[in-house]
């Protein structure tokens, strides 16, 4: 019984090893990817497109609310009290207005640029999958990391990876 025992316990110390010893293993900064994947910028071109008919109304629409600031100033002093009043209360609208339409554009704008980056983060995804079948990785991790060794960064891989496969 002793005997079998110190067996099983010579066994087990050594299965460790074993396992230990072909693990190979990569790291990926998934926002190095995200700044310098080809596909970031086509997103960036055609969210900027996309919204380029909004953002010029607004900065219409900016300009003018200033151009009629400056008229006020320049003709509040020979306006009538009731002319001022109502000067003043048509610039504050125009300045709310301004104030929705920018926060509104910006809200949508963010909530595209979140669609977009979900698809890049699909196309990430299989991208590291892919090398990761290509390489024989056995783990690759991307997020929560303290350290990682140059050797097992892959980074640059990743992102050839997603230059190849620009046109998908």
């Amino acid at each position: 019984m002793k005997n079998s025992l110190v067996k099983i316990l010579f066994i087990l110390m050594l299965v460790p090893a074993f396992t230990y010893a072909e693990i190979k293993i990569g790291y990926v900064m998934v926002e190095k990817v995200l700044k310098q994947a080809p596909q970031t910028a086509v997103s960036n071109k055609k969210l900027e497109k996309e919204f380029k008919v909004r953002s010029e109304k607004l900065k219409k629409k900016i300009k003018s609310v200033q151009g009629k600031e400056a008229s006020f100033k320049k003709n509040s002093v020979t306006m009538s009290k009731g002319e001022r009043d109502s000067a003043i209360k048509v610039m504050q609208q125009s300045k709310l207005e301004i104030q929705r339409m920018e926060r509104e554009l910006r809200e949508d704008i963010d909530l595209r640029r979140r669609e977009e980056i979900s698809k890049l983060q699909v196309r990430i995804n299989k991208a590291v999958e892919s090398v990761a079948k290509k390489e024989s990785y056995d783990l690759i991790l991307y997020q929560s990391v303290a350290y990682a060794n140059k050797k097992v960064d892959i980074t640059d891989t990743i992102i050839k990876a997603l230059s190849s496969k620009k046109a998908d």
